[in-house]
């Protein structure tokens, strides 16, 4: 009998099992390992769009691109590699004219420190104006927008609604609009994205710092906040933009990612981008939540607090040239190896409230900016739980929840 056929039969169906069974592993998997393609690398999607158009770029460190350049792997060895460039560089690369750059918080390159005037200047590598978005100068001017047929809006945000490119976003859209010219935001992820948390902000209490009435942490891209604020009628006399998003690929709201470039000077690393959220309320308080250390937002500490175990002593340093507390003693809390947050954590504010010797001058004005709302001071005050004022966010944000379903481009 010859067995070479039978054979040949049975390694065919064990090879189709082994790949089946293979396949079946790298779909459930396929969410943590297919790579997230973000908006400025689908360059073929907006790169026709901006051929023969002179546009202006709203940009800043966080806007790289990845492209593959040749270059020499081995004597006389042409190769190529993937390497992350600026936005502004690339584009410059395709022949595009870029007329100005907008610079928002932190400026261009991204040194500036929080609530620093960014000021206008002149890019040393491409001779291209910029054009500050942060100070008295927040939103584009009627001039400073002129001969701009295109905006290009490719900047990385934490998801947090007092992280103010969301802001700038808002402004941009709305200059553009009252000069009819079309907005193309180059979409990012969101590393707070997996949760929606937090008071939704009073109209009262709107500024920079908070536009909009969303929550603290809201768990949409900044394409699909852009997308909100033109269908919430929420510019200046319910215009709307001429918006269209270069949406991610391989992405969800709930999967984790780590930003290749760290978002402004105090957010170093992804703890303290998890930690933001919650730790960004002691900005209207006397407590310091790390800023001249290199933990910004992942401890906090004050000289107000009971002595402990951790302590710091803030000093001026590149992210905070005139901290809270500089050169003093700081007792609290290291949050390093604190586990990933899926929600606002409110104990430690409650905790350092409690704990504090200056109850009369724990909280700021700033508080009340941050919050939204002048509810979550006078809770605190009052002693009131952390599970009743998390119980007191649920109706708004409930509502809040249906607004943002009409906007998501993900799921």
């Amino acid at each position: 009998m010859n067995l070479k056929p039978i054979k040949s039969t049975y390694l065919f169906l064990f090879a189709c099992l082994f790949f089946q069974l293979q396949s079946c592993g790298q779909k459930d998997q396929s969410e943590f390992t297919t790579k997230i393609i973000t908006g400025a690398d689908q360059y073929d999607k907006y790169v026709p769009l901006l051929r023969n158009k002179t546009i202006a770029v709203v940009a800043n460190q966080t806007s790289v691109v990845h492209t593959l350049q040749r270059k020499e792997v081995k004597p006389n060895v042409m190769g190529s590699e993937m390497v992350a460039i600026h936005l502004v560089d690339f584009l410059q690369s395709k022949r595009i004219k870029i007329d100005k750059v907008f610079a928002p918080e932190h400026g261009f390159r991204g040194k500036a420190d929080a609530g620093e005037m960014v000021k206008d200047g002149v890019d040393s590598k491409t001779g291209i104006p910029i054009i500050s978005l942060y100070g008295k100068n927040k939103k584009p001017t009627k001039e400073q927008l002129n001969r701009i047929d295109v905006i290009v809006f490719d900047i990385q945000d934490v998801g947090a609604r007092f992280y103010t490119y969301i802001s700038t976003l808002h402004y941009v859209m709305e200059a553009a609009a009252e000069q009819n010219i079309p907005v193309i935001v180059l979409d990012r992820p969101n590393p707070n994205a997996h949760y929606i948390d937090g008071p939704v902000l009073e109209k009262p209490h709107k500024s920079f710092v908070g536009m909009h009435p969303v929550p603290v942490v809201y768990g949409m891209t900044i394409g699909e906040y852009g997308k909100m604020i033109n269908g919430e009628h929420w510019l200046a006399n319910y215009i709307q933009c001429d918006l269209t998003v270069i949406p991610l690929q391989n992405y969800s709201h709930d999967r984790p990612y780590d930003l290749p470039v760290k978002p402004s000077p105090n957010l170093p690393n992804a703890k303290s981008i998890n930690l933001y959220p919650s730790l960004c309320f002691f900005e209207g308080t006397n407590v310091s939540a790390g800023r001249g250390t290199e933990m910004q937002f992942q401890i906090f500490g004050s000289p107000y607090l009971k002595p402990s175990k951790f302590s710091f002593t803030p000093q001026p340093n590149e992210g905070s040239r005139y901290p809270k507390h500089k050169s003093k003693l700081c007792y609290g809390q290291d949050l390093r190896n604190h586990p990933r947050l899926s929600r606002l954590h409110l104990e430690w504010l409650i905790e350092s409230y409690q704990q504090t010797n200056s109850r009369g001058s724990f909280f700021n004005s700033f508080f009340t900016k941050l919050a939204g709302t002048e509810e979550l001071a006078v809770q605190i005050s009052k002693g009131i739980s952390e599970k009743d004022i998390r119980k007191s966010w649920e109706p708004e944000l409930t509502n809040f929840k249906k607004i943002r379903e009409k906007y998501l481009i993900y799921k």
